[in-house]
């Protein structure tokens, strides 16, 4: 067990170095100067001189291999992502923790709720295949799975915003709502009503989809006809042999979406306007801020790699077979 906890951990940090240079790299050849856009951007009159000076003031002017890569990679194993150009002044860690918060309520909500109802709608939709709770869980899930989740973010705002005026569709708070109040709580959970529905629902289309055919595949398994041979009741042999090895592509899923928490739904966060990770990043990219789009996707590569760490040892716990 020690040998093969040694061999994922290895494969992490390897990893999570390859994500850490194809970080560097992927921000580098996106069209347009940081210079430029930190002066104003393409309609400001500006002097070369100008330009000049401010690549050398972000160390724009150095080049990028090897020295600007080995000057990230260092700092970056130092804990330190630099700072803004777009929000000058701001340390990229602290933009980053200032809309972390908002975006885990959001993404862990839907997850939890995705979690909790589809796996256990899908396991039970393969364990009875063919009956009315199949059909029905099915061709929702795939309905569901199949929209994009900002289409969906925007069906929700015309009907339950717009039209009955349920729930808010836009931002985190009402204007004037006090910080830290009961009233703040209460409105802080009616904004986040929509847009955790949007994300939930295709979440839920996921898991089904792929616990339900975990599910099908094991209930054929010659094991289990054996189980049923020997007498055992179905109850006993869903918990003892069906319910773990059922869970083993599920286990995958559920620790890549866990990944996804600390990034966020972009598209989501765009149409409720979320004050989260997304709306960051979107901002980032369209003002070229390389320390943000790195620390951002180091964030998201690093959350995925643990993901997938976690998912490692869990299968071996669940399945003694994949240790050897």
């Amino acid at each position: 067990m020690s040998q093969h906890i040694g061999r994922i951990l290895f494969r992490a940090a390897v990893t999570l170095l390859m994500v850490m240079t194809l970080n560097f790299i992927l921000f580098r050849v996106i069209p347009g100067d940081p210079a430029r856009l930190l002066l104003g951007g393409a309609r400001t009159s500006v002097t070369a001189e100008q330009m000049e000076a401010q690549r050398q003031n972000w160390g724009l002017d150095r080049p990028l291999f090897p020295d600007q890569m080995i000057d990230y990679l260092s700092a970056t194993l130092r804990g330190d992502f630099g700072y803004s150009f777009k929000f000058r002044g701001r340390h990229v860690a602290d933009l980053i923790l200032e809309r972390l918060p908002a975006t885990i309520a959001l993404v862990g909500l839907a997850q939890f709720i995705a979690i909790l109802g589809g796996v256990m709608l899908g396991l039970y939709a393969g364990w009875r295949r063919g009956g009315a709770v199949d059909h029905i869980a099915t061709g929702a899930s795939l309905a569901f799975y199949s929209t994009p989740a900002f289409w969906l973010g925007m069906i929700l705002v015309v009907i339950f915003s717009t039209a009955l005026g349920w729930s808010p569709g836009y931002g985190a708070h009402s204007p004037g709502a006090i910080s830290g109040s009961l009233d703040w709580l209460l409105d802080y959970l009616r904004h986040l009503a929509l847009p955790v529905t949007a994300v939930a629902l295709g979440l839920i289309g996921q898991y089904v989809v792929v616990a339900r055919a975990a599910m099908s595949d094991v209930v054929t398994e010659d094991y289990m006809v054996t189980a049923r041979a020997k007498g055992l009741t179905n109850g006993q042999m869903l918990m003892r042999h069906a319910f773990r090895n059922a869970m083993l592509p599920v286990v995958t899923l559920i620790a890549l979406n866990l990944g996804y928490v600390v990034a966020g739904a972009i598209t989501v966060e765009a149409v409720f306007a979320w004050p989260g990770i997304g709306g960051l990043t979107v901002d980032a990219l369209n003002a070229r801020d390389y320390p943000v789009l790195q620390g951002i996707f180091l964030l998201l590569g690093a959350s995925i790699v643990v993901a997938n760490l976690i998912a490692d040892l869990a299968y071996g716990l669940l399945d003694p077979r994949v240790r050897q």
